[in-house]
């Protein structure tokens, strides 16, 4: 009985052994894909494609259902809240209620700023914001405003980020150059190019006997 009991564990063993060794270049079986292959949303892996599907249509076909979109409602880390007023009129007038937030900028963050509006601003609106990058004094495209103008000085931060996200006139779109963040950021570097707005002073009251 000992025999026999011996000799199926050896049978099983080598059984084992056979089966969850293919060859050298291969792994072994996966008794448990889920245990071995995290759900985990992981940027850049591989995804292997006879254990993965993306497809839902596929799911349970006894596959691996990888959802490569991030779940509903989630926004990124270091994201600021989505930006949801419309791209029409109304969302246009709405925007100036928009409070920038970023209160407070660093001297590094402020400095970045400076980068991202050279790199993405300055060829229209020029280094300083005065309308006269190249592209203006090409004479190529009209109508480039000049952000030191006292319109734009009392315009509202969110009017501004809603323009930069959506475009407004000749200018398009830069929400996909720079993420909301980056967005707000630019808007506190513009207002160190405009000049501060004069605050207006009641005149003077002359005292008669």
């Amino acid at each position: 009985m000992k025999k026999i009991a011996t000799l199926s564990v050896v049978i099983l063993a080598m059984c084992i052994s056979f089966v969850s060794c293919d060859s050298k270049r291969e792994p072994g079986k996966i008794y448990m894909p889920d245990m071995a292959y995290s759900r985990a949303y992981e940027t850049y892996a591989e995804k292997d494609s006879s254990v993965f599907t993306t497809d839902q249509s596929k799911k349970g076909g006894g596959k691996i259902y990888y959802d490569n979109n991030p779940a509903l409602g989630t926004i990124k880390r270091g994201e600021l809240f989505p930006y949801t007023l419309p791209n029409d009129s109304t969302g246009y007038k709405m925007s100036a209620t928009v409070k920038n937030p970023i209160d407070s900028i660093s001297v590094a963050d402020l400095k970045e700023a400076g980068r991202l509006f050279n790199i993405n601003c300055a060829i229209c609106h020029g280094e300083k914001g005065a309308g006269n990058g190249p592209i203006s004094t090409s004479g190529k495209i009209g109508g480039i405003a000049n952000l030191t103008l006292d319109n734009y000085v009392k315009m509202a931060d969110g009017t501004m980020f809603h323009s930069i996200t959506y475009g407004k006139n000749n200018m398009g779109s830069y929400a996909s150059q720079l993420d909301r963040k980056q967005r707000w950021m630019v808007i506190k570097y513009i207002r160190t190019l405009q000049p501060k707005p004069v605050e207006k002073t009641a005149p003077e009251t002359v005292k008669t006997k």
